[in-house]
């Protein structure tokens, strides 16, 4: 939060409520971003407002992942955003964002942040499967990272395997944008729900995004994701995970017994894990605390013994 209040730079083209609380902003620039490309797929943005109801309380900022593609010829930056009902902060953005329509002026960081892209961590020329989880809004990202793909080249999308899960059938968005990248473009697209019998005629997968990587299951989305059994390892594929700390923190947890190890040299540290073993699970992090709990000394030891194992048999 500050006090200092902004100069609105920026204006809202479009907003498309997919729920009550869930919806994609448009939001127009009055300058083009000076950088080229404007933006990598995988990286964010800030946006703010100012309190006019409560002028004490100042202005509010948040970093907004971008959803839109680079090579959108508008210059507009598309964000997916969640209305946070029960904020921790006294002057929580979402709150004040919910009141803006289509025309509303806001203010737009005029640049992008962040390292959760292709470019920042694979090598050009890698070509194994990208699979990539989110939970909740945690899908901007891959949002953009497939549309900007489909823009691009050839736009084929075939080693892309991309998992979303929700609560709801309705807060499952871009199904039909993503249905339709599948079909024409061979994207490998799944969507789960969390609460399918509050969901009456949702026919599709239950359970959180985390649980097509349980041991039980994690044999099935092989398979229908075209994989020999046992194949989903970092010699076939690199895993990135966006949205919720629970799923990110079990997601990483579920693959280390396929041997995905994470960047972050805490964790690394804490499992053991050889120098030699290449990063392949990346995940979009805003704050500096390890995804894992390495302070658990218990817990860290069956990782680090699992971890040890899935190495052995990938060997």
């Amino acid at each position: 939060m500050s006090h200092d209040l902004l100069e609105y730079n920026a204006t809202i083209v479009e907003r498309i409520d997919h729920t009550l609380d869930l919806a994609s902003f448009r939001v127009q620039p009055d300058e083009p971003w000076a950088a080229t490309p404007r933006f990598v797929s995988g990286q964010y943005t800030t946006i703010g407002l100012n309190n006019d109801e409560h002028p004490e309380l100042g202005s509010v900022k948040r970093p907004m992942s971008i959803a839109s593609a680079p090579e959108d010829a508008d210059g507009a930056v598309e964000l997916y955003v969640k209305h946070i009902l029960h904020p921790a902060s006294a002057n929580p953005l979402t709150k004040l964002l919910w009141d803006l329509r289509k025309g509303s002026r806001i203010w737009l960081k005029n640049r992008a942040q962040g390292t959760f892209t292709f470019d920042s961590t694979l090598p050009p020329e890698d070509s194994r499967l990208r699979v990539l989880v989110a939970a909740g809004t945690g899908l901007a990202p891959f949002v953009s990272m497939v549309r900007s793909e489909a823009q691009r080249g050839d736009g084929d999308l075939r080693r892309f395997i991309l998992c979303h899960g929700a609560s709801y059938e309705g807060e499952i968005a871009y199904r039909d944008e993503l249905r339709q990248l599948a079909d024409s473009h061979g994207l490998r697209y799944f969507a789960t729900v969390s609460r399918p019998s509050e969901c009456p005629g949702w026919d599709g997968d239950s359970g959180r995004v985390e649980d097509y990587f349980h041991p039980d299951r994690i044999a099935e989305f092989e398979e229908r994701a075209g994989l020999v059994q046992g194949h989903l390892s970092p010699q076939r594929a690199v895993v990135y995970v966006c949205g919720l700390r629970g799923t990110i923190a079990e997601t990483t947890a579920r693959l280390l017994d396929r041997g995905f190890v994470p960047p972050d040299p805490r964790i690394r540290r804490a499992l053991e894990a050889p120098d030699n073993v290449p990063d392949a699970l990346f995940h979009e992090q805003y704050d500096n605390v390890p995804i894992l709990d390495i302070d658990d000394t218990v817990a860290v030891q069956s990782l680090r013994d699992r971890l040890r194992d899935a190495l052995a048999r990938l060997a």
